[in-house]
């Protein structure tokens, strides 16, 4: 009897194709990336549809609608499980409103995708939109998991499509500008960088405000909002504070490190690390029903020998320098760019009693052109789809960032010593 050989990710791909859409959001609209795939020209308006209308997406709509005239760019579709929230989103934008976002994919005036969903939902929802031909902005990181980021980096390489991972601050130049700086040799071998993103919450952590009006079948659908997460009771905290619940996010991690680490990858031309760890716990809020903590450390080993440390607390925002250390010189990220200051070498160097060394003077102040904004991010991708310029953040960038980041929250979560496997493109313990 003959045999077919399906690979792992084969098959991955296959299920997510034909399942996911039916038991959630309602059946495929057998769609092809042939079919509705087309070259947009320079100067033809844009149609864009919004999957997910919650707090992150008002931003975004915001940003587009300020952008109709200047960028030739229009909101189309509206999409969300929960009407309360497509109502006023409708009202905003005055585009078509639709529950099951496979109708905006449907829809072939629809040149991208604005997936702003939460984290468990991006990996479907984007392997739906590849398939319609849709080029994509979807919100960070750009999956849940590792593996999900492979298929995803592989799939948008075969369509020839445009993805834009939602790290908005790499629409400042400082990253890039960084880059080349490190890479003619003016910090010497960077040997470290340190980086952090705290808040001081008062009473709780991402406690955020739960809608009484909320009533699962009557205006919500609650198990489409799950999807592909295991299937629980409704939970309003779950749906209105899922950045708290390891079902539907990875934390600190994935809410807030993906835009740090982006930037030291960015600059220092890394990829994927040799060696994670994290730490952490919910050290102050020690009665909140949060799964995920309110305190938590990575530090990744890369396989150029720098160590890359991030920081975090919900308890206390009390920053930390923002640098990149080499042998000859220091970086330092600042509000306006960065600033490159000589190391001192000798045995004799003045030390501080803060710790900062005193014999150095600034070699190089960098003044940003761009910024961390939603905007600025939009118009890339935008310039991607009609004059094939370079994303700002990529699948391949969104990649490594997946990568470090749910390391950090496998390590954390099992208290070991990770290890990547490059070879295989997998995680392994030490």
């Amino acid at each position: 009897m003959g045999q077919t050989n399906i690979s792992r990710r084969q098959f991955v791909i296959g299920l997510a194709g034909t399942t996911a859409g039916i038991a959630t959001f309602g059946s495929s609209l057998g769609m092809s990336a042939k079919s509705y795939s087309r070259i947009i020209g320079a100067n033809e308006r844009i149609n864009v549809g919004v999957i997910g209308c919650g707090s992150m997406a008002n931003a975004h709509m915001a940003a587009l609608l300020k952008m109709k005239q200047s960028d030739n760019v229009e909101i189309a579709a509206v999409c969300d499980v929960y009407t309360n929230r497509l109502d006023k989103a409708k009202e905003l934008t005055k585009a078509q409103a639709f529950k099951n976002y496979q109708e905006i994919l449907g829809n072939k005036d629809i040149g991208y995708v604005l997936i702003s969903t939460p984290e468990h939902w991006h990996y479907q929802m984007t392997l739906d939109a590849i398939d319609a031909g849709k080029h994509i902005y979807v919100e960070k990181p750009m999956t849940h998991t590792i593996e999900q980021a492979k298929d995803i980096v592989e799939k948008v390489a075969m369509a020839k499509l445009k993805l834009q991972v939602g790290v908005q601050g790499m629409s400042d130049d400082s990253y890039e500008t960084a880059h080349k700086m490190i890479q003619d040799g003016a910090l010497g071998k960077v040997v470290m960088a340190h980086i952090d993103y705290s808040r001081n919450y008062p009473d709780d952590f991402w406690n955020t405000e739960i809608d009484p009006e909320a009533k699962p079948g009557i205006n919500l659908d609650w198990e489409a909002w799950l999807g592909p997460a295991p299937k629980r009771p409704w939970d309003p905290r779950r749906y209105f504070q899922w950045r708290r619940y390891w079902d539907y996010s990875g934390g600190i991690a994935t809410d807030l490190f993906i835009h740090r680490v982006t930037r030291i990858i960015r600059s220092v031309g890394l990829t994927f690390p040799d060696y994670v760890v994290a730490t952490g716990g919910k050290w102050n809020f020690v009665n909140s029903v949060a799964e995920i903590p309110d305190t938590c450390n990575m530090m990744l080993d890369y396989p150029e020998k720098i160590t890359v440390l991030l920081v975090s607390s919900m308890a206390n925002d009390t920053p930390v320098r923002h640098v990149i250390r080499g042998h000859k010189a220091t970086l330092e990220f600042t509000k306006e760019g960065f600033t490159i200051t000589p190391q001192e070498t000798s045995d004799k160097a003045t030390i501080s009693d803060t710790g900062e060394n005193m014999g150095g003077t600034e070699l190089f102040t960098h003044h940003k052109t761009g910024a961390e904004d939603i905007t600025l991010h939009h118009r890339n991708l935008l310039d991607a789809i009609r004059k094939n310029e370079p994303l700002k953040c990529d699948q391949n960038l969104g990649f490594y960032g997946v990568v470090a980041c749910m390391m950090g929250v496998q390590s954390l979560r099992q208290r070991k010593y990770l290890k990547w496997d490059a070879q295989n493109e997998t995680v392994i313990e030490n």
